[in-house]
């Protein structure tokens, strides 16, 4: 069920019915996924900014692959032929960035209910934002709701991952990034945080590999 509810919205209650149990068995089950590292919990942006923001978090099976098996989906042709295409490229960008990021950044996604969105959401601790919007199109083009949730959080860096190869600028200071590039600026903060506090790196070696 969760395969096929990937990156959606968590909904217990409407989950639990989906499966004939009740409320408290589907969060248990869902506790168990996640200690497990099955599946991540990503969860909404909850400071102030003056918006009616949805609080619900966002659901992911964390690999990919697993998604795929548990869909029946066993090759490519028929992976871009399923409806959960988009989601599984967008769950597996933010594994493999919050893999590679500092442990002390804080991810989240953003959503207000005026439509702004952004997928991501990277919180530093020096108080530094990353927006990171995530599209499956060699021809990537932020939509309106990226852009206001900009505006609302004002990030010094904003990003669309896509599955090509090149970096270059989409305007409003807006860069379109391949996601092996994006994974490389993540692992080099890492770095960056070593050096100055001497915490373990966790995955930055080889990104992507």
């Amino acid at each position: 069920m969760r395969a096929h509810l990937q990156g959606g919205l968590l909904n217990i209650a409407q989950l639990a019915r989906n499966i004939g149990v009740d409320a408290k068995t589907a969060a248990s089950y869902l506790d168990l996924l996640m200690d497990l590292l099955l599946v991540r919990r990503l969860p909404a942006w909850h400071l102030n900014v003056r918006k009616r923001l949805v609080k619900s978090p966002k659901i992911f099976v964390r690999d990919s692959g697993i998604v795929h098996a548990l869909l029946s989906i066993g090759d490519m042709d028929a992976l871009l032929s399923h409806p959960v295409v988009g989601a599984s490229w967008e769950g597996f960008v933010i594994e493999n960035l919050l893999t590679v990021a500092p442990e002390t950044v804080q991810a989240s996604f953003y959503r207000s209910s005026g439509g702004a969105e952004i997928d991501l959401v990277l919180h530093f601790p020096d108080g530094r934002l990353w927006a990171i919007e995530v599209k499956r199109s060699l021809t990537p083009k932020p939509e309106r709701g990226f852009y206001a949730g900009c505006a609302d959080l004002n990030p010094v860096r904003r990003f669309v991952v896509y599955p090509g190869t090149e970096t270059y600028p989409l305007g409003k200071e807006v860069q379109a990034i391949p996601l092996r590039q994006l994974a490389g600026l993540l692992a080099e903060e890492a770095h960056k945080e070593y050096v100055v506090t001497g915490h373990p790196i966790c995955g930055v070696i080889s990104p992507l590999t």
